[in-house]
């Protein structure tokens, strides 16, 4: 090769690039919008099976973002709360909906108030009632029919003081009681009330005491006409729900009361949401 006055010759070195290699970001796009679809894919799959809150609440969600975002929540899942906050309109026709589920008929209504008019008429016929009659309330409540028997102030009504026997010529009130409640097929919860008198013993409070003259009541009504398992619930209140409100002192907050459901408030014992075991956190 020839010299030019003594100076290197530049070589330029080309490198060829492959027509077929896998380089490129082609596959990449494809691949994400495989994803992609396959994760709406899924979503839609997993919406199928889930109750109509949660589904509304993901629909809320896409509607309107932003108010999710300002509105929203922990989530949509069962437990937790909402995850949109509805407007007023919503929330009219959402309470409406519920309220129309617990709201009795008129026909249950009727008969509950048939029944405590001849309950009333049969604990006329009894000699002890005229003494007690102004021990005897009966009212029809959202609730259902409750019957309360509440203590006077100047001698025992229905039990002996500080105690969860009953008197033997009160008795006959809570046996026709239950002959007269036997015959429906509402259940039962009772519930025992007391004062705020300490009952004088501190292994026996007034916790004790309005569990156990319930537990009395259920008892002897349960022997003397109630079918079985009528009873639903009994409570004991011990005295922190005083019927004479201003007066927490008064005798007539000790007391039993007997509520006869409707079958829509007894139908909302059985449907209790639960949310997730909070205790698989830590362990």
């Amino acid at each position: 090769m020839a010299e030019h006055n003594g100076e290197q010759p530049i070589i330029i070195r080309r490198k060829r690039r492959s027509r077929h290699g896998a380089h490129g970001g082609a596959w990449k796009v494809a691949l994400a919008d495989f994803m992609t679809a396959l994760m709406a894919f899924f979503l839609v799959m997993w919406m199928v099976g889930q109750k109509d809150d949660v589904r509304e609440a993901v629909a809320g969600y896409f509607r309107n973002p932003a108010q999710f975002s300002r509105q929203g929540k922990s989530g949509v899942l069962e437990g937790s709360a909402s995850a949109i906050k509805l407007d007023a309109e919503e929330i009219g026709l959402v309470e409406s909906e519920r309220s129309r589920d617990s709201r009795p008929s008129s026909a249950e209504t009727t008969q509950l108030s048939l029944a405590a008019k001849k309950m009333l008429q049969e604990l006329s016929k009894q000699d002890v009632f005229d003494k007690l009659k102004k021990n005897i309330k009966v009212h029809m409540t959202s609730e259902g029919l409750r019957i309360i028997l509440n203590e006077s102030e100047d001698s025992p009504a229905f039990f002996e003081p500080g105690s969860a026997k009953l008197l033997q010529k009160s008795a006959i009130i809570l046996v026709t009681i239950a002959k007269e409640l036997g015959t429906l097929k509402n259940r039962l919860v009772v519930e025992g009330h007391t004062d705020v008198s300490y009952t004088g013993q501190k292994d026996y409070t007034n916790w004790e005491l309005s569990a156990d003259r319930a537990n009395s009541a259920r008892q002897l009504m349960e022997v003397s006409g109630l079918w079985d398992r009528q009873v639903l619930e009994v409570r004991g209140f011990a005295d922190q729900f005083p019927m004479i409100q201003n007066d927490p002192t008064d005798s007539r907050n000790r007391r039993v009361t007997i509520v006869v459901l409707y079958e829509s408030r007894e139908r909302q014992y059985d449907q209790i949401e639960v949310g997730a075991d909070l205790m698989a956190e830590i362990l």
